[in-house]
């Protein structure tokens, strides 16, 4: 079998040209879904620790001391906390079900889709998370910067901080 590079003109193709890499398609989705199964470790963790602490607090003595918002941020967050597990774990399903279907194409467009909404859904979960906290430590003023702080800061890093690298290494062919 002769092993061919991903084509230069595929916008799903992360080997870019003189890169080293001297793979088939069939690797490269192989190698695609390994990289993801690793991010999908590491968002799963942090979203199974969200998840405990929001539902640990119910049981604390000042939960009955919070006002409606407060209850209405943090059954939000719970919902939240579920869809981004239900996210998170949803690839587990698809591989499961189109496993040995000469599906991977599908498994890993599927996959990347559902990664961008979990992490999503982590982002705002920890914005919110950060709103709940300093609302009831310290303030709804200070919940409010906070959460907000903690949603600008997550969209940088998750959003700005890869697109403006990505263009970084797409022009300069690094």
């Amino acid at each position: 079998m002769t092993r061919q590079p991903a084509p230069a003109s595929d916008p799903d193709a992360d080997a870019l040209p003189g890169d080293g890499r001297d793979e088939s398609e069939t690797e490269r989705l192989d190698r695609n879904w390994n990289e993801m199964l690793q991010e999908l470790r590491v968002a799963q963790t942090g979203t199974q620790i969200l998840t405990g602490f929001l539902l640990t607090l119910p049981f604390q003595q000042r939960f009955t001391e919070l006002d409606s918002f407060q209850l209405d941020v943090y059954l939000v967050l719970v919902v939240l906390a579920a869809l981004s597990t239900g996210l998170g774990l949803a690839p587990v399903s698809l591989h499961r079900v189109l496993f040995r279907r000469r599906a991977k194409a599908q498994i890993v467009g599927v996959t990347d889709a559902l990664l961008r909404a979990t992490l999503a859904g982590i982002g705002l979960l920890l914005s919110g998370t950060s709103l709940l906290i300093f609302d009831v430590v310290v303030g709804r003023t200070a919940g409010i910067v906070a959460g907000g702080t903690a949603l600008v800061v997550a969209a940088l890093l998750w959003v700005v901080l890869p697109y403006g690298a990505g263009r970084t290494t797409t022009t300069n062919g690094r």
